[in-house]
């Protein structure tokens, strides 16, 4: 059985499930160049089919992610019978309306495809995302974010492959995930986007300060914001809202009466917009540990847990979980946004015809566009004139050397990492100190805000040493706090609060990229580097050789190394 899985909307998606096994997995945005694109993910589809050696007549059903039915009726049509104002959601998003209506006879004409084409449910594909790629047996399941077809967040529980579904209630305007967003857009950044930056900037904060304008402190505001009123439900304040009725505002009057007017990008940053962030985020960890504290109380014996949707890309917020000792282990989809449904929508597809032990998902996130050694000669031959060029028999051991040198690398290897975190595939690496190392990355290199940090790749057998975590995190989605006596060797990789966004390298993951560390650590005695996406702030990640060339030319990348080329300028 061949399955093609899509998402269609924000982070538009594709994977290929081949007789079980995950064999290919890509983001459109890669493609277009538009970060979260809503395109339809055409390109995406033809290098899935590409990557798979296969045609788009080989496929037996297209999964999607979603279902437009439930959505057009939970979302636009039963609200605007109970609420007047909602009728203008009708009417602003016709253009939505219209795809969602005609979605499977769109996906037919794009693809040229005849056979039989499922939808299924946004929430329980976050869920079997998650689930079944983490290789546990039993374990609680949950996922958050903005919304599917109206729901903003599940719960369930899975035990030897059957998920169940145990609370579906949060909905639309009740979501963690869009107030996230809300204050993004207040504080002068992209919604749907730059949410990782006001998790960066939260560290920087005081929740516990005073508002001036009204002598209550910033969290005891968000408290009021956020409310938790009992077990697995809570409920966004409407006065301090208008995404419910016009989304583009995102924040009432009473909002900015209460914190000022809205701040522009660019313009100055100050205390009080870090407070706000800071607030913000121990809100959102305040509520949901509360819920998985009244889930591990009513489940006991269910001692792991599972995490998806797009606020689980809130690392610091999966930190605080594992660091809450309710469960023995976590395990956070690599691909929780949006993106991840196409893997999530495959998955269910698959075990609604087949034993679910059939599914191979060992390889969660190396499954992207990759290239052939004579493939990339051919590109580089196009910037010769611009290169210094040569082919390393041992390239790992050569970079670990320009590294500890103090060199930046762009390192472009193998399969392209799926989801938003460069793994080792498409990265940008230099060693973790001294502590000017991050400053000059952020503000020559990657052109990003000073205060957001970078995180360390370490190798795993020393990631107990240097980082207060005992699992696997390998992919770079849990923060944990830095050993104390380790702090001066890597302090390019410790953010404010000494908390670092760990990945764990290990051989079955990522061989190529756990030789250059140990290399690394072989000469340095330091088995940790600074690694980050390789790309430039607002920007997809590089997907080609070609994109690779063309970045590394305008930037100040030292070298660049494409499998085994290793590439300096003239």
């Amino acid at each position: 059985m061949i399955i093609l899985g899509l998402n269609i909307g924000h982070d538009s998606a594709a994977c290929i499930v081949v007789n079980g096994k995950l064999v290919a997995a890509c983001e459109e945005e890669r493609y277009n160049k538009i970060k979260h694109t809503k395109d339809f993910p055409i390109n995406a589809v033809k290098d899935c089919l590409k990557i798979s050696n296969l045609k788009i007549s080989n496929v037996d059903i297209i999964s999607v992610g979603f279902r437009p039915k439930k959505y057009i009726n939970d979302f636009f049509l039963k609200p605007a019978l109970q609420d007047y104002y909602r009728i203008n959601q009708i009417i602003l998003g016709s253009k939505k309306l219209h795809l969602y209506f005609n979605l499977e006879e769109i996906i037919r004409n794009k693809l040229n495809f005849k056979k039989k084409i499922e939808f299924n449910d946004h929430h329980t594909n976050h869920l079997a995302s998650t689930y079944f790629p983490s290789g546990y047996s039993k374990s609680l399941v949950v996922s958050f974010d903005g919304m599917g077809e109206n729901e903003t967040g599940y719960f369930g529980k899975a035990n030897d492959g059957k998920l169940t579904v145990i609370h579906k209630k949060n909905c639309f305007p009740n979501s963690l995930g869009l107030i996230y967003s809300s204050v993004t857009s207040y504080l002068g950044w992209k919604h749907n986007c730059d949410e990782g930056i006001i998790m960066g900037l939260a560290s920087y904060g005081n929740p516990n300060s005073k508002i001036k304008k009204t002598n209550k402190t910033y969290i005891k505001i968000f408290r009021d914001i956020i409310k938790y009123k009992n077990g697995l439900d809570y409920e966004i304040n409407k006065e301090y809202i208008t995404y419910h009725k016009e989304r583009d505002t995102w924040v009432s009057p009473k909002f900015i009466k209460i914190f000022g007017k809205r701040r522009k990008y660019n313009s100055k940053l100050t205390q009080h917009h870090k407070n706000i962030a800071s607030a913000l985020q121990l809100r959102l960890e305040e509520v949901v540990i509360s819920q998985l504290k009244y889930l591990k109380r009513r489940y006991p014996d269910y001692n792991k847990l599972c995490l998806s949707g797009g606020v689980a890309l809130n690392c610091s917020l999966n930190g605080k979980i594992k660091s809450s000792k309710l469960f023995k282990e976590i395990f956070v989809q690599p691909a929780s946004g949006d993106s991840g449904l196409a893997i999530g929508s495959a998955i269910l597809t698959f075990i609604k015809y087949n034993n679910f032990k059939k599914l191979d998902f060992s390889n969660s996130t190396y499954l992207g566009s990759r290239f052939s050694d004579a493939e990339i000669l051919k590109i580089i031959k196009k910037y010769s004139k611009n290169l210094n060029i040569s082919k390393e028999k041992n390239v790992a051991l050569k970079i670990s050397e320009h590294i500890n040198n103090g060199k930046i690398i762009g390192w472009f290897q193998g399969a392209a990492e799926f989801g938003p975190r460069a793994l080792g595939n498409r990265s940008i690496l230099c060693k973790p100190f001294p502590v000017s190392m991050k400053d000059y990355i952020n503000k020559k290199v990657k052109f990003r805000e000073e205060f957001r940090p970078f995180a360390p790749a370490v190798l795993s057998e020393f990631s107990e040493e240097y980082f207060q975590l005992d699992q696997e995190s390998p992919y770079m989605l849990i923060a944990c706090e830095a050993i104390q006596k380790k702090k001066n060797e890597i302090p390019a990789v410790i953010h404010v609060d000494n908390t670092c966004r760990v990945q764990t390298v290990s051989p079955k993951y990522n061989k190529k990229f756990y030789d250059l560390i140990s290399n690394y650590y072989k000469i340095s005695n330091i088995p940790v580097i600074l690694n980050t996406s390789f790309n430039i702030k607002g920007q997809p990640i590089v997907n080609t050789p070609q994109d690779a060339i063309e970045c590394f030319l305008k930037y100040k990348i030292d070298i660049l190394v494409l499998n085994n080329f290793l590439i300096k300028k003239n």
